[in-house]
């Protein structure tokens, strides 16, 4: 190496590490001006960063959509066709479908013979089960992530993620029954379906945590997510049946999946933020003494 080739380099490296030594400054000086000035403000970010909020509504939203598909097939092959209307009504109520999409999804849930029953099978139910569990997982380590406890091993806690799956199920079945307030209109269907939403959201938390942290701190996170998800759910009628008639319009049925893979990780992202965002919640002192914890218990403090 010449002379002015070791001098460029060593020029680099010095700025390199200038610019490296100025960014952590910033970084530490912004980390310490938000400590200082909105404390609140600044658990909230390091309960993001901690719970890696788009890690796990990317892996949640994946592992929801992977469920999804063969459980509509299950559906679709072994329930009675009361089942599947009411699972149709709700997919319409809960996304707006519409149109050509509507059109696939009453293809699948036409009326089915033997043959397709034999066809999907054994396998087909093994593949569910095991796309449910690991959903559920996914779930509970979102929930194990944001309130700071560790992980749970598969043999302890394999029944609550079957058992977790089978009362979403049941309750995505019943959706649109709920949002149209047991047939009494949106009036009732709107604070139904927030107390339906709060009530399985505080449960999850409390299932997949094998009640670890008590009923009372789970609340604030419950509360939230309904919230998000009932303004999700109005957001996704005005978006969605558009946009996924427009994409199976020109890429076909591949088109919809895309569409609705994006719509699902936007979703666990809404999901993730509010359950993670109760955590910080349940730990203001204002909270923490309605919720009967103790603020100096959190690792923020």
């Amino acid at each position: 190496m010449s002379a002015d080739e070791g001098t460029h380099a060593g020029r680099y490296h010095w700025a390199r590490d200038a610019v490296t030594a100025r960014v952590r400054a910033t970084i530490k000086y912004t980390h310490t001006q938000l400590e200082r000035h909105a404390p609140l403000l600044e658990r909230f970010t390091r309960q993001m960063i901690s719970v890696n909020i788009l890690d796990s509504a990317t892996r949640i939203g994946t592992q929801a959509f992977l469920t999804a598909i063969p459980v509509l097939f299950v559906i679709a092959a072994f329930a009675p066709p009361p089942v599947r209307d009411q699972l149709l009504a709700s997919l319409r109520a809960v996304l707006g479908v519409q149109g050509a999409t509507l059109d696939q999804v009453r293809l699948v849930y036409s009326p089915t013979n033997d043959d397709m029953r034999h066809a999907y099978g054994e396998i087909g139910i093994l593949i569910t089960l095991l796309s449910a569990t690991a959903c559920s997982r996914a779930v509970q380590r979102l929930c194990e992530r944001s309130w700071h406890v560790t992980h749970a091993s598969a043999r302890v806690v394999a029944w609550r993620w079957l058992a977790w799956f089978s009362v979403w199920l049941i309750t995505l079945v019943a959706q649109s029954a709920i949002r149209n307030g047991l047939g009494a209109g949106t009036w009732l269907g709107i604070p139904l379906s927030l107390c339906t939403s709060t009530l399985l959201w505080w449960w999850t938390q409390r299932l997949l945590l094998r009640g670890r942290v008590d009923w009372l701190p789970l609340l604030p996170g419950a509360l939230l997510t309904a919230v998000g998800m009932l303004g999700l759910v109005w957001a996704s009628k005005l978006y969605l049946p558009g946009t996924l008639n427009r994409s199976v319009a020109q890429f076909g049925p591949l088109g919809s999946v895309f569409t609705l893979l994006s719509w699902m990780i936007a979703t666990c992202v809404v999901i993730s933020i509010a359950i993670a965002s109760g955590y910080v919640i349940a730990h203001e002192r204002p909270f923490a003494r309605l919720l009967r914890i103790n603020p100096a218990d959190s690792p923020d403090h």
